[in-house]
């Protein structure tokens, strides 16, 4: 079959302490069981909780993705991080719970042509249920899915937030789409070959050093809440609320864009030297 659960994990599951940390910050005193109920609402509070965030990238600092450096970020210092690090995390805390899940790797296409042959820059997960394949994914940006897709049927899926839909391609490929003002638009592509913890170390590498990586020397932002999704592209906020226009605001100053970061995302944000004056040359660049 083809999305039978290889034997044996890639990664180890979460240390106990880590993992009963990881669940009180998802509103868990126990370990729930693994279900598909207990999947959507990890998945909705993982992107309510843990802010998809580039800080390191913007300062074009290390992006560990072990395990003990993810606890350490995540669940000690306050902080969220991208794809490699949240769905990472959260693989670890699935496998944790008895969950037969396994990561994939996927090309984003959003905001360019579906059929792009781009890298293999994504990090998603595949779980599998009573007989049934749900993609979860909890490290997507501004438009990361905020309940479990079925795998098998290319019809609209609710989530919380907007609708998707999985697209067999016939290459093999599974192409993500969400529906936005009116319109079905292109996320990521996928296929279900499972990556090994190299390829994994591989793409993280390159998102984190290569000059083309969208998020080198940027700061990305994003968090979901009830109803709501807010963003922060460098100086650029805004608040997207369902069926409402979205809310735009150009922050100017340096203390702005902390405040934000601290109040809206829930980031503590780290001491670092180079911080404040690579924000204000960001803010500088902004258009008037």
């Amino acid at each position: 079959k083809e999305t039978t659960m290889s034997h044996g994990p890639l990664l180890h599951a979460l240390p106990l302490t880590d993992a009963a940390l990881d669940l009180q910050r998802l509103g868990h005193d126990t370990p729930p069981p693994p279900t598909l109920d207990t999947l959507r609402r990890l998945q909705l509070r993982h992107t309510q909780v843990f802010a998809f965030e580039t800080l390191a990238t913007l300062l074009h600092g290390p992006v560990p993705i072990d395990l003990p450096a993810l606890g350490r970020k995540l669940l000690h210092e306050g902080r969220g991080g991208y794809c490699y690090e949240l769905n990472r995390l959260y693989l670890a805390l699935l496998q944790r719970l008895g969950f037969a899940v396994r990561p994939l790797t996927g090309r984003v296409v959003m905001g360019g042509p579906e059929d792009a042959l781009t890298a293999r820059t994504h990090l998603l997960l595949l779980v599998e249920l009573d007989d049934e394949a749900w993609i979860t994914d909890v490290g997507f940006g501004g438009m990361v899915p905020t309940g479990p897709l079925r795998l098998a049927t290319e019809e609209a899926q609710q989530t919380p937030h907007e609708d998707y839909r999985l697209q067999r391609l016939v290459d093999g490929d599974y192409l993500l789409r969400a529906q936005v003002a009116g319109a079905w638009r292109a996320m990521y592509r996928f296929d279900l070959q499972q990556p090994a913890a190299i390829d994994l170390e591989v793409g993280n590498w390159y998102v984190s050093t290569h000059a083309d990586s969208p998020f080198l020397g940027q700061l990305v932002v994003a968090r979901t809440g009830p109803g709501v999704r807010r963003t922060l592209h460098n100086g650029s906020h805004a608040v997207h609320r369902l069926g409402e226009p979205s809310q735009r605001q150009q922050l100017r100053t340096v203390d702005a864009v902390l405040d934000v970061l601290q109040a809206d995302f829930g980031i503590r944000v780290p001491e670092h030297a180079a911080l404040r004056p690579t924000l204000a040359r960001l803010l500088a660049q902004a258009p008037a």
